[in-house]
């Protein structure tokens, strides 16, 4: 209670020794830290909290949201509590609070008329923040000056933060935003069917596909998001010839590797049950991720 009537005595200007001023001028900068400090640590807390708790209410998209909103209002609050400390210390050197106050909105209308790519920036991260169109964790497409495809990291006030298959960290100025594509359920389906060799044992041809593809799998486990999923040996109707179906969760942009390695090492395999195996007889197709989650 002394240290408030004190602080209460400095601010009405009842106190006139300059080393108290000094010394609660100092005793305010401490305090505004530590709540800052405190406020920080709290939303933290809160953020672990919500990402280490398991949704019971079909919330689990909503969480991403959440954090980046926590993490706006701590920005909010941390820059209110040091924009009123320097006035008080301002107050102290014999300026106006109110001047201050007016002072500070006449340079901050100034520099919203000279930062206007800044207001945009703003304007558009909010929009995004609130809006559906990506989340942190969705594997995106982002279209404007250039295109980017990548993992959201972050969707902040100036940029978002991109992940990309390089691994690289991507900073795309909110303004620039013209598109956003998004992939799902986190990739692209590549459907490869193999046309199983006539006379030849479908037990042996169909363990070599099965070898083929979950050794892709393991060698770029990076392009191929997830193990492959093998259908079982099907009858095409009418044609006399059976086929095997792989499914392939791929990073958007790398169906290359489908369509030529792993097309090749199937020939190669094939050509052991029958020589004149050729390339047209594996054959890779894209399907929607909506598509073949039914399937």
């Amino acid at each position: 209670m002394d240290r408030l009537r004190r602080l209460d005595h400095w601010i009405t200007g009842g106190d006139s020794s300059t080393g108290s001023r000094i010394a609660l001028i100092v005793e305010l900068a401490i305090i505004a830290h530590l709540t800052v400090k405190v406020i920080r640590h709290i939303s933290e807390f809160i953020i672990n909290k919500i990402q280490t708790r398991k949704s019971r209410l079909g919330l689990e998209s909503q969480r991403p949201k959440l954090i980046t909103l926590i993490r706006l209002i701590v920005s909010a609050v941390t820059f209110s509590i040091y924009f009123l400390a320097i006035g008080f210390f301002l107050q102290e050197l014999g300026i106006d609070l109110a001047t201050y106050l007016k002072s500070a909105s006449v340079i901050g209308l100034a520099i919203s008329f000279g930062s206007q790519g800044l207001v945009q920036d703003m304007v558009i991260g909010l929009t995004l923040i609130f809006s559906d169109a990506m989340e942190v964790g969705d594997l995106v497409e982002v279209a404007g000056t250039t295109i980017v495809i990548g993992r959201v990291e972050e969707i902040g006030l100036r940029f978002t933060k991109l992940v990309n298959f390089f691994n690289q960290e991507v900073f795309v100025p909110n303004r620039t935003i013209a598109n956003v594509s998004r992939f799902p359920l986190g990739g692209i389906y590549a459907y490869a069917d193999v046309q199983i060799p006539q006379d030849a044992d479908p037990v042996k041809t169909v363990e070599a596909i099965q070898n083929v593809a979950r050794g892709m799998w393991m060698q770029f486990g990076a392009i191929i998001l997830s193990k492959p999923v093998i259908d079982k040996v099907v009858s095409a109707e009418g044609g006399g010839w059976n086929y095997l179906r792989i499914h392939f969760k791929i990073w958007p942009g790398q169906g290359n590797l489908i369509e030529t390695t792993f097309r090749q090492q199937v020939v190669n395999a094939m050509k052991t049950f029958n020589p004149n195996y050729a390339e047209w007889q594996v054959t890779v197709t894209y399907r929607t991720m909506t598509a073949a989650k039914g399937k």
